[in-house]
């Protein structure tokens, strides 16, 4: 059976001044660093025989995309909403290490259950439309071929959580999904057979200073 691989893009680095939790707010684009970023991943990806190219609708995720996209005109990018970032009610505010948005009374309603969790969507409900945009971009990249999707960390996460069998409850500051890293899923006869992980951007990542707050992003 030939194994068809797809693998998952983080966006770059956002250009966020103001520390603000952004989800699926709009316009929030690309820092020049998160450019650089981008055209890291793009070259790591150049000899890699893509097939199929798949995004979330988000412009940092279009941004990201784009350099890929630029040297395979013959390649569609499929908008795809079922890659987008997760839900959360916190969306809006800023954090950061001097912010008091967790201090909030208005906001402690939302930490009641961080196993759901109560503050956003369902981890299960992220796996359940990530592993079904997965497999949709594995077959539409053929067998044996490569598919890249791009989309952001917590989804991107809560996939390998879920095909490496992992709980779905974790530490975000522990998740494996640096800025423009690639996390290859292998797919045999419609089932996930495997995970792969690479930072094609590493040499280009922020200080450990600002590591912490760019963790969530």
């Amino acid at each position: 059976m030939d194994t068809t691989t797809v693998h998952l893009l983080r966006h770059g680095q956002v250009e966020n001044p103001d520390r603000v939790l952004y989800g699926r707010l709009p316009g929030y684009r690309l820092s020049a660093l998160g450019v650089r970023m981008a055209e890291a991943a793009a070259e790591y990806l150049k000899d890699v025989p893509l097939t199929h190219l798949r995004c979330s609708p988000l412009e940092r995720a279009r941004e990201t995309m784009a350099p890929v996209a630029a040297t395979r005109p013959e390649l569609e990018v499929v908008i795809d909403d079922r890659l987008v970032e997760a839900d959360n009610l916190f969306a809006g505010q800023v954090f950061g290490e001097k912010s008091w948005t967790l201090l909030k009374p208005s906001n402690w309603w939302l930490l009641r259950n961080p196993l759901r969790p109560s503050w956003g969507e369902p981890y299960t409900d992220i796996v359940a439309r990530m592993k079904a945009a997965v497999l949709d971009a594995a077959e539409a990249a053929g067998p044996g071929g490569q598919a890249l999707v791009v989309s952001h960390q917590l989804p991107i996460w809560m996939m390998r959580s879920h095909a490496e069998g992992r709980r779905l409850l974790h530490d975000p500051r522990r998740r494996e999904c640096t800025l423009a890293s690639v996390t290859s899923i292998r797919v045999v006869d419609g089932r996930i057979a495997g995970v792969d992980y690479a930072e094609p951007a590493r040499h280009l990542l922020p200080s450990a200073t600002t590591k912490k707050y760019l963790a969530g992003t």
